[in-house]
């Protein structure tokens, strides 16, 4: 059997077709790349060209690594001399060649973004603009997204300037540019782009390449940005037989720059092209492809194309309805825990989370439970920046001599604190035995031993402290923790972040801590418990469950999927609908598309009826993601303590809104969840037996307090006596 034996009738027609430009619509699980690497094959041959004669193009190393090394496995031979490689590896072979004609040598660095964030902070100092008002990788940011649309300087247009430093970008990107050239140097930015000035300016130059490269193959086409396209587009000019491979509904970078339309006006910007569409799946069960294909069809800026499989139809997908985000956490672990007692591995599972910070419940959760885990992509979540930043506070305000902590926020936010007046403390602290870091500072301060600004600032640091000291045992940990937040200008630094993705997402965080600690009385209690969950120690080669986001699961495919948090506002993300509308609940709808196709055999979508926020379990509306799935392969789950807890559900409830009216298995969703400031005023009786969701079952023993700061002293059966905010316990009358 040869290789073209192996590839059904679509996949084979791709890799035969070689004459003119050629789309390949590959959905999720159709083999792509097997279709990829045979095409490059067959073309070498047949001897349709010569290997320096094909360019082929990925987005990651990785990706261009194993094509070659399939490639080569199919030849039986080294590809020696094919262009194979990503955008910006193959545009700095070629502009390393034309370097003199764009002022750099042959041998020009390349630029990282640390190193472009220095070089842009040079430029903002000369220029006098103050550089925390006004970051110098915000700019960064900004020059590079001119240059994924093929600007220069002078090309910008004048609406797109914005607001930096008074409308002053595009100067500052000229200034900039200069300074590359005096530097010898390129960011990643540069390379595309000065491929396209090169070949603008010598169509000499241009021509050559177009007439080298016979045949152009582009994988995940539907992830190019502008200057990705044009670069394409230029040298598709010569031979015009260029391959693309990609989805349309698997187009979920938008938000770094991917332009959908690409793939979408292919056939424009080639007449005649061919159309391939390769719907046979090899991945998934027909229940999974049907809720995909059902999902998609939504949306209505795409191909038309719908998977299919000769794989039986499988269990249907299941939506799960639970109480809130814990109880989220403990089916899922439930489900994987039962999984692996039936001879499963915990690797065959992934939760898939549309945010970041989601990831907090099931952290914990699994490891209470001892369920090995890995998150993929980022870090765990206590171990995120923001997060260790915030508990640094935390812990300073609960031990004033933990110098650790102290060191790490003293100048975050920037305080004007330098390497100096932080060694002046230091050596303040080793001079006077048993003095901590803290007790030094301010007799720094109070000394006159550090002055300036600094001393002015550190000053009122001293005061926030001292304060937040005074709250720790009577103030709930969240409350505390919202109050420093606010106080130490952390929130303040992260919204003036121009980096406004990233700033979002760390903001995102902080309120998800803010909720963890709503489940504790007191702050010794949280941080112990934040120190367990740390304190756990990956094993070698563990086989865990993954943990990611599902932009991080693009490429991926595992046995059993979980998709949790299948709530309006959260997927479809909130921030998505309001800055980019219809176009951006489209991206959401892909999203979700790409996250359903990662499931083989399994699929599992969770939604929660309330999430905790500031206290008060708010309700949650499903997703309508939800009511665009099929009814004939989506079985409904309710489970016993959501309906339980769902107070005041009179029967079968549907979505609201509409949203899955329709259906007669539509789960229970019932009236909103009760406040616990109401509960509070309701007052409970002394003796009275109640159950809460983490210490279980108890009896109430006494009351303290009046008003906000009432509490519930409770002798728990297990957990022993806990003193509980009454705003804030979560207890129901058992």
């Amino acid at each position: 059997m040869t290789y073209l034996d192996r590839l059904n009738p679509p996949q084979k027609q791709a890799v035969q077709t070689t004459d003119g430009a050629v789309l390949v619509l590959a959905g999720a699980g159709t083999g792509k790349t097997s279709v990829l690497t045979s095409r490059l094959a067959y073309i070498l041959m047949q001897g349709f060209a010569m290997p320096n004669q094909v360019l082929a193009v990925t987005f990651t190393n990785k990706a261009a690594r194993e094509m070659t090394e399939r490639v080569e496995d199919l030849l039986q031979r080294p590809a020696a001399g094919m262009w194979m490689g990503t955008f910006h590896a193959l545009a700095a072979r070629i502009l390393r060649r034309h370097a003199e004609l764009v002022n750099r040598d042959s041998n020009f660095t390349i630029l990282d973004m640390d190193d472009q964030a220095r070089l842009l902070k040079q430029i903002l100092a000369d220029r006098g603009i103050d550089e925390k008002q006004h970051p110098a990788k915000t700019l960064v940011h900004i020059i590079s997204s001119w240059k994924d649309n093929g600007w220069l300087p002078e090309e910008v247009p004048t609406d797109h300037a914005g607001k930096f430093a008074g409308g002053r970008a595009i100067e500052l990107y000229r200034e900039y540019q200069a300074r590359l050239e005096r530097l010898n140097a390129c960011d990643f930015g540069d390379l595309l782009l000065l491929n396209l000035v090169v070949w603008k300016r010598y169509p000499d130059i241009a021509a050559r390449y177009q007439q080298q490269f016979k045949y152009i193959l582009v994988d995940e086409y539907q992830d190019t940005n502008v200057v990705q396209y044009l670069w394409l587009r230029m040298l598709a000019m010569g031979h015009g037989n260029i391959c693309v491979v990609g989805d349309d509904d698997q187009s979920i970078y938008g938000w770094r720059g991917a332009q959908v339309g690409n793939i979408l006006r292919f056939e424009k910007d080639y007449p005649g092209a061919a159309v391939i569409r390769l719907e046979q799946n090899y991945r998934s069960t027909g229940h999974i492809l049907n809720a995909a294909a059902s999902l998609i069809a939504h949306n209505e800026n795409r191909h038309d194309k719908t998977l299919w499989t000769e794989d039986d139809h499988g269990k249907p997908v299941e939506i799960h309805t639970t109480w809130d985000d814990r109880e989220e956490a403990r089916i899922v672990a439930g489900e994987v825990e039962a999984h692996v007692s039936k001879g499963g591995s915990y690797a065959d599972c992934a939760i898939l989370v549309r945010a970041a910070a989601q990831t907090r419940s099931f952290e914990e959760q699994f490891v209470q439970q001892a369920i090995p885990y890995q998150v993929v992509g980022g870090l765990k979540f206590y171990e995120r920046k923001e997060i260790r930043d915030a508990l640094a506070y935390l812990r300073l305000a609960a031990v004033p001599q933990d110098d650790l902590a102290l060191e790490r926020i003293i100048n975050t936010p920037k305080r004007g604190v330098g390497d100096g007046a932080l060694n002046t403390i230091r050596d303040r602290s080793r001079g006077l035995l048993q003095t901590s870091l803290f007790e030094a500072l301010e007799l720094c301060v109070n000394e006159g031993a550090i002055t300036g600004k600094a001393k002015t600032n550190l000053q009122d640091f001293v005061a926030m402290l001292k304060g937040w000291q005074l709250l720790v045992r009577d103030w709930p940990p969240s409350q505390l923790m919202e109050k420093i937040l606010e106080e130490s200008g952390y929130v303040q630094m992260l919204q003036e972040d121009k980096n406004k993705e990233e700033a979002k997402g760390r903001l995102d965080n902080l309120k998800e801590l803010v909720r963890a600690m709503e489940e504790y009385d007191d702050v010794p209690s949280f941080l112990e418990h934040v120190s367990l969950v740390m304190d756990v120690e990956p094993e070698e080669n563990q086989r865990a469950v993954m943990m990611m986001t599902v932009h991080a699961a693009k490429g991926l495919e595992f046995d059993t999927v979980f998709l949790p948090g299948f709530e309006e506002g959260l997927f479809p993300h909130q921030r998505s609908l309001n800055e980019t509308g219809e176009k951006g609940l489209e991206e959401e709808r892909r999203l979700a598309y790409v996250a359903i196709t990662r499931a083989r055999r399994r699929l599992v979508i969770l939604h929660a009826s309330s999430r905790r926020l500031y206290g008060s379990y708010q309700p949650s509306m499903p997703s309508r993601f939800l009511a665009e799935l099929p009814d004939d392969s989506i079985e409904y789950i309710q489970n016993t303590t959501a309906a339980m807890r769902t107070w005041g559900a009179g029967g079968q409830g549907g979505y609201g809104s509409g949203y899955g009216a329709r259906r007669s298995n539509a789960p229970l969703f019932g009236s909103a969840p009760i406040e616990m400031d109401d509960m509070a005023e309701q007052g409970y009786e002394l003796g009275s037996r109640v159950f809460h969701d983490k210490f279980g079952y108890g009896r109430i023993k006494r009351f303290e307090g009046e008003g906000n700061a009432r509490k519930i002293i409770v002798a728990f059966e297990k957990a022993g006596e806990k003193k509980l905010l009454a705003s804030l316990a979560n207890l129901r009358v058992a």
